[in-house]
């Protein structure tokens, strides 16, 4: 039972977790130093997660989708593409059936939230569910970025602080500028990485649109740029200096612009080369989010 389990959470793609709970964790202390409630956060937690597995499985499904039609775009995928149903581990009915399985868990939730709530929770659910299980069809005409952007954003942000306050808020919008952007960072360094492949897949991923990974490289600078200005725009609305501390994981980002960069020079493409620059996406927004955690706490 626990090996099925961890080959599930494999499948979908559960490393990037990190990414979820700790954009949650930073509108969850900031709503629960106001007062906000704290069952109804961390049940906000468990509906997130499960629609974010959710929408990487469903990612996958399109995915395999697309490969499985030409023999020719299976063969040039890059090995860690649709890995568990290339080696036939499971099906795609399997895979189907385990999206719907997390997303009625993520459905049930959100009902619960909206009695708990009010009617915001059916329009925050309804507009997150449909984004994240289309996500893969948006990222085929370059838009995956806007639609991470949205869903980890305003739209998670918004929805955490709305259960637990019953409210809106502009300050929390802003600030969910500020920790979306390196999400959008880790999202578009793994597209840089797949380059090639949804190069040869005809993929139109905003990177494949510039078609060229050294200047698609460069607005990754962009992405960590626009993250800064808007956690110090948090750090003046909310009169709080120790935004300031956050600029601590800005060397972090420059490595990662260079491993990037030795990557796609082609010097070693290899599967644990690949996870070993994801992973390190990956952690630059959670130690950004730790640390804009801390900054709240202590402001």
């Amino acid at each position: 039972m626990i090996k099925r389990i961890c080959f599930w959470l494999n499948c979908s793609r559960a490393f990037a977790l990190p990414v979820t709970i700790l954009s949650w964790l930073v509108v969850f202390v900031f709503a629960l130093k106001s007062g906000g409630n704290l069952i109804n956060g961390m049940l906000a937690l468990i509906g997130i997660s499960f629609a974010h597995l959710a929408g990487n499985m469903a990612d996958d499904y399109i995915d395999y989708g697309i490969l499985s039609k030409d023999e020719k775009l299976m063969n040039s995928a890059v090995a860690t593409k649709c890995c568990y149903l290339r080696d036939g581990s499971i099906t795609l009915s399997d895979l189907g059936r385990m999206i719907a399985v997390f997303s009625i868990v993520a459905l049930i939730i959100g009902a619960f939230l909206y009695y708990r709530s009010g009617v915001g929770v059916i329009w925050l659910t309804v507009i997150g569910g449909i984004l994240t299980l289309t996500y893969a069809k948006f990222s085929l005409v370059g838009l995956s970025e806007v639609i991470i952007g949205l869903l980890f954003g305003p739209l998670m942000f918004e929805g955490v602080w709305y259960v637990m306050k019953k409210s809106f808020s502009m300050e929390v919008f802003v600030l969910s500028l500020a920790v979306v952007m390196l999400s959008i960072s880790f999202l578009y360094i793994h597209t840089l990485l797949d380059f090639d492949s949804d190069t040869i897949s005809h993929k139109k991923t905003l990177c494949c649109r510039i078609n060229d990974k050294n200047k698609a490289l460069k607005l990754y600078g962009v992405f960590v740029g626009a993250c800064y200005i808007s956690a110090l725009v948090f750090g003046f609305m909310t009169l709080n200096v120790f935004v300031l501390i956050t600029f601590a994981v800005l060397p972090f980002a420059v490595k990662i612009y260079s491993l990037t960069k030795k990557y796609n020079s082609g010097e070693d493409t290899s599967t644990e080369n690949f996870y070993f620059v994801l992973f390190k996406a990956r952690n630059l927004m959670v130690y950004f989010s730790l640390l804009m955690t801390l900054a709240i706490l202590f402001g």
